[in-house]
C-alpha cells in the first residue's frame, strides 16, 4: 500500500470535474490538485508553452508533494505533453484522453461521433490518433470550442451568450448528426447543460472525468498503489498560480465544500 496522495493538475478550473470524480470513487485517497489560473487558458498558447508549463507542475508535484501519479486533468495538456512526462518522471502519469476515447466508442450506436476541445487540443490530432489507435469502426468529427474555458472561468456556465456562442461552435458536429459527443476539454461539463440543448436529445454528451476516475482506480489496484484501507477520509490540497480567494469562491461553486483552503503558487 502507498499512502502517498495522487497528484492532478488542470490550466484552471475544469480538472475539478476529474477532481469531483476521484473523491467520489476513492474517497479515502489523498489529493492534491494545482489550477494554473494564472497562466490560463492553454487553449491558445503554442505546444512548447504548454509542454514547459506541464513539466514545470509536474515536477511540482513530484517533488514537493511527492505524489504517487500524476493526472493530466487538461485535455490541451495532455495532447502536448503526455509523452514528455511519461519519459521524464518516474511516476505513473495519467491522461483525460484515452479514457473519454473509449467511452465514445462503446457508447454510439450509429459510429458517428463527434469531439469537441479547445484549439490546442483540437490542432494537436490527438483524439484523431487516439481513435485510430483503437481500430474503432466510426466517423468523426472534430471541433475547436474557443471561449468556452473562459465563460467557465468566469463562473458563467448558463447564460444566453454561452448559448449563442455554443449554437454557433457546435455546428459542425450537429450537422454531421453525430450520435455521440465527447467533451475534449475537462472544463466543458460544466457546460453540459447548454451544450446538451444545442445538440438534442439524440445526442449522447461523454466526459472524460469519470472515465478517468476509474482508470486511475485500476492502476491503483494493479500496481498495489492504492492507500491503505481504514485509514479514513482523504486530504486534499489545493493549490493555485492565481489568485488564491478567487480559486477558492468559484472553485467551491464548481466542485463543492470539499475545497476550502486553497495555497497559492508563483513560479520561478
Amino acid at each position: 500500500m502507498d499512502d502517498r496522495p495522487i497528484g492532478m493538475f488542470d490550466s484552471g478550473f475544469g480538472g475539478l470535474t476529474v477532481a469531483r470524480a476521484l473523491i467520489d470513487l476513492l474517497p479515502g485517497e489523498d489529493l492534491v490538485y494545482v489550477g494554473d489560473t494564472g497562466r490560463y487558458p492553454y487553449g491558445p498558447r503554442t505546444g512548447d508553452e504548454v509542454r514547459e508549463f506541464s513539466r514545470q507542475i509536474t515536477k511540482l508535484l513530484v517533488e514537493r508533494f511527492d505524489v504517487k501519479l500524476v493526472v493530466v486533468a487538461c485535455n490541451t495538456a495532455a495532447a502536448a505533453a503526455l509523452e514528455v512526462l511519461q519519459f521524464e518522471f518516474d511516476v505513473p502519469i495519467v491522461s483525460v484522453i484515452n479514457p473519454g476515447v473509449r467511452a465514445m466508442v462503446s457508447v454510439t450506436e450509429s459510429g458517428r461521433v463527434g469531439v469537441i476541445g479547445t484549439v490546442g487540443t483540437i490542432s494537436s490530432g490527438a483524439y484523431q490518433r487516439a481513435v485510430r489507435a483503437h481500430r474503432a469502426s466510426v466517423e468523426l468529427t472534430c471541433a475547436a470550442c474557443p471561449g468556452f474555458v473562459e465563460f467557465v472561468e468566469r463562473g458563467e456556465t448558463d447564460s444566453e451568450q454561452v448559448r449563442i456562442l455554443a449554437e454557433r461552435l457546435l455546428a459542425p458536429v450537429k450537422n454531421a448528426g453525430v450520435d455521440t459527443l465527447l467533451l475534449g476539454c475537462t472544463h466543458y461539463p460544466f457546460l453540459a447543460r447548454t451544450i446538451g440543448d444545442v445538440m438534442g436529445r439524440g445526442c449522447v454528451l461523454v466526459s472524460s472525468a469519470d472515465e478517468t476516475a476509474f482508470e486511475v482506480r485500476s492502476l491503483l489496484e494493479d500496481t498495489g498503489l492504492g492507500k491503505r484501507s481504514g485509514a479514513g477520509k482523504g486530504r486534499h490540497v489545493w493549490v493555485s498560480s492565481g489568485d488564491a480567494a478567487s480559486f477558492r469562491e468559484l472553485g467551491q461553486r464548481l466542485l463543492g465544500p470539499e475545497l476550502d483552503e486553497v495555497e497559492a503558487v508563483t513560479w520561478d
